[in-house]
């Protein structure tokens, strides 16, 4: 093959074996194999030295999707491929072996996954940066499916043998009424063909305690000394899930600032100069307590002035904004805040007077009439970086939702279009889609991946259509083989796979799609059958407190049931929603997909990840002109995408206006049925009436994400889409031009840009 570069190493992972007096490979279990596998990869990642440059980045956030990491970690190391055919000599298969691994449930959706890229890009481009966290103990939770409803469970994934180190590292933390003590363990972050590393740090406590946990993931929320690291996102509809919250972030930030200060120190910094020595990169609103928390420290224990402190943190500070959603902007109530961690309050206090006395304006204000504390307001004003995560993104940004801080700061704003680790999704997850590039244009995408368009050379290549349709169908055949061994779900490898995988929110827009396959189903019904089968795939969790959103996922399991169970419509059509989604299910799905779904409301999806990885991996996208759809769009052509829909102005112009009127729509020809069937004996009968009614009420009377604003025109480029795919060539084509221009998403891009505008961690050598 062209361009391929073989890698050697010392020794071998036989070699490995043998030095340690083990069974020999053919003779191990692949559950001892794994084991073994995974001291050999700790062993040689031990042997990278930790980067020493004088600056380093922290990327605070509160979600790492971090996914399996062997395959990752191998492929980094530069040996996967070694490491299969030493299996494959020996009777075993790595794919095997993967599965063995559990993955670490630090994360839910798209703000976690694009963590955990970034700190491999970090790694990779030689950036000295770490992330920090908790080491959430189960999770969000483990979706799992009764009845046609989502439950959740606790999904328990830390086991003695895994990926954390303990490390000697802890520190005091003291809330209003007690302190606790924190432990840190690190993950090892491998850059690609790296001799550096850098860690994903992980802050515990020593007193967790699983047996708090009652019903699915009900828990005493009160036992803080107990229950801190417990769940991701505890459920905040009451006011002790939102004390809980409120004591997580704290905690983890002040783990943050101590880390910092130390690592400073024990550089030579003598906090003055802290700027030099460290940059917090806060993800969305979650960590932003390190802002008071650092001027607290610096204030009381370095007796630097208030003032001094702040100017320093505001020049080592950036904030990423990753929503357009108000809601998702966290405001604590201040009263909840001092029952908490009443140091903190204090700075606040002093920083919002700050605001006050420069601004007289209450949309920029920290804390509002209500004393509610905006943690958003407080990041942009007191932080040297406002990034967006796409161009349609900050753009809205600057113009609606924070166009009064823009006009104070137009300095700080600037946008991060969002990237994803390209090696990880396609090396790891489509082998064969990988081999087949490096066979055409070599090697050189692993490290600049926008040498992906030397693909458009291949353009009208009708062999290489051949080849691309191929492995799409072996990709449809091993999803097949996975979702039948481990969910009982029997994929038609012969049909167009039009698949959907997010979280699930209104403004994501799973209802819409679950509209077009009632449709879909009502068509056959009446004899108007589709030229080749479709399989409609869902995967994503709702939120437990987010009832519209469990009654969407309940709404797609009924729809499943009916649908899969009917002799007359399943030749045509089949709906499945995975259990339990996560990494490990995005990469079989992806690669097997034809159509990635896109729709959110214009103007409401901050960028999207997932956009990214399915046009890498081959699949046409169907989607509105929302977050990073937009550049996709710029990028491939109109030619070479499916738009819909009504465009941002067109969106927020209605809301400013209140102009929609959802029983307008519902009203018209070709909705109303689609919409009534939610509530149809049908469905009713194998579900929940309440949910059903609730939600079909919501989308007639309400529908504030404009389902039905979209539905005609999006079932009509559906409908588009799935004819051309019966004309090979030009699908392919598009597929091409897809991959080819998929290099700039890559997450190397994107920290290369914060790195050269923002970090500059290079100049500080």
């Amino acid at each position: 093959m062209k361009g391929i570069k073989i890698r050697t190493m010392n020794h071998n992972f036989t070699e490995f074996l043998k030095r340690g007096g083990n069974k020999e490979l053919k003779e191990m279990t692949n559950q001892e194999i794994y084991y073994k596998l995974l001291e050999y990869v700790k062993e040689e990642a031990e042997k990278k030295s930790e980067n020493k440059s004088k600056k380093k980045i922290y990327y605070i956030s509160a979600e790492f999707l971090i996914g399996k990491l062997l395959s990752n970690n191998l492929i980094n190391l530069g040996i996967y491929k070694e490491i299969r055919e030493e299996l494959k000599n020996a009777g075993k298969k790595l794919s095997d072996i993967e599965e063995l691994e559990t993955e670490p449930s630090l994360g839910n959706g798209g703000l976690g996954r694009l963590a955990s890229c970034f700190v491999d890009s970090m790694s990779t481009l030689g950036i000295n940066g770490e992330g920090i966290g908790l080491n959430y103990h189960c999770g969000l939770f483990k979706q799992v499916f009764k009845k046609n409803e989502q439950n959740a469970e606790p999904n328990y994934w830390i086991e003695d043998e895994s990926w954390l180190r303990d490390t000697n590292i802890g520190y005091k933390v003291k809330f209003k009424n007690f302190t606790l003590n924190s432990k840190l363990k690190r993950i090892d972050i491998l850059g690609y063909e790296k001799d550096t590393k850098n860690y994903l740090n992980l802050f515990d406590i020593e007193s967790v305690d699983y047996n708090l946990i009652e019903e699915g993931i009900t828990f005493d929320e009160e036992i803080i000394e107990k229950n801190l690291t417990l769940f991701l996102y505890p459920d905040d509809s009451t006011k002790k899930g939102e004390l809980l919250r409120i004591y997580q972030q704290y905690f983890m930030v002040s783990n943050a600032a101590r880390l910092i200060i130390a690592k400073a120190v024990e550089k030579g910094s003598n906090i003055h100069d802290l700027a030099d020595y460290a940059f917090v990169q806060i993800n969305d609103t979650h960590p932003s307590m390190v802002i008071p928390e650092l001027i607290r420290i610096m204030t009381e224990e370095y007796k630097i002035s208030f003032e001094e402190s702040v100017e320093i943190v505001t020049a080592m500070t950036g904030y990423t904004n990753h929503t357009i959603l108000a809601e998702a902007l966290e405001k604590w109530p201040l009263e909840y805040l001092e029952e908490v961690v009443p140091d903190i309050v204090e700075i606040i206090k002093k920083l919002d007077k700050i605001v006050k006395i420069k601004y007289n304006n209450e949309n920029v204000q920290i804390i509002d009439k209500e004393d509610r504390v905006h943690m958003a307001n407080m990041d942009i004003h007191f932080s040297s970086s406002v990034n967006g995560v796409a161009y349609l993104h900050t753009e809205i940004l600057k113009n609606s939702e924070l166009k009064d801080f823009y006009e104070i700061y137009p300095e700080k704003f600037n946008n991060k279009t969002n990237g994803i680790t390209f090696r990880r999704w396609l090396e790891s997850c489509n082998e064969d889609l990988a081999d087949y590039i490096k066979e055409l244009i070599g090697t050189g995408y692993l490290t600049d991946a926008e040498k992906l368009e030397e693909l458009l050379k291949f353009s009208d290549d009708k062999e290489v259509y051949r080849k691309l349709e191929n492995i799409k169908k072996e990709n449809k055949l091993k999803l097949k083989e996975y979702l039948q061994h481990t969910q009982g779900i029997v994929i038609d490898e012969n049909s167009i796979i039009d698949t959907q995988i997010k979280r699930f929110h209104e403004y994501k827009r799973q209802q819409m799609n679950a509209l077009y396959v009632i449709k879909k189903y009502l068509d056959i019904k009446s004899g108007k059958l589709p030229e080749r089968k479709i399989t409609v795939l869902f995967g994503g969790k709702a939120a437990p407190a987010y009832i519209i959103a469990q009654d969407i996922i309940h709404l797609i399991l009924c729809l499943s049931e009916i649908i899969n169970n009917d002799p007359e419509v399943n030749k045509y059509l089949n709906v499945y929603l995975v259990e339990n989604y996560n990494v490990g299910l995005a990469e079989k799905i992806i690669p097997a997909t034809d159509i990635s779904e896109q729709i959110s409301l214009a103007s409401k999806e901050a960028s999207g990840t997932g956009n990214m990885k399915f046009m890498l991996n081959g699949a046409l996208t169907l989607g509105t002109m929302d977050g990073a759809n937009v550049e996709i769009c710029e990028l491939v052509g109109n030619e070479n995408i499916y738009i819909f829909g009504k465009h941002s102005d067109e969106i927020i112009e209605l809301y400013e206006k209140e102009g929609y009127v959802s029983k307008d729509y519902y009203k018209q020809e070709g909705i109303k049925e689609v919409v009534d069937f939610i509530t149809s004996k049908e469905l009713v009968k194998v579900g929940n009436s309440e949910r059903l009614e609730r939600l079909h009420n919501e989308l007639v009377n309400k529908d504030w994400f404009m389902t039905l604003i979209d539905f005609k025109e999006y079932y009509e480029v559906k409908e588009k889409m799935l004819s051309d795919y019966e004309n090979k060539e030009l699908w392919y084509k598009k597929v091409i031009n897809n991959i080819a221009k998929a290099g700039f998403f890559s997450s190397d891009r994107t920290i290369g840009q914060y790195e050269n505008e923002i970090w500059k961690t290079k100049d500080k050598k």
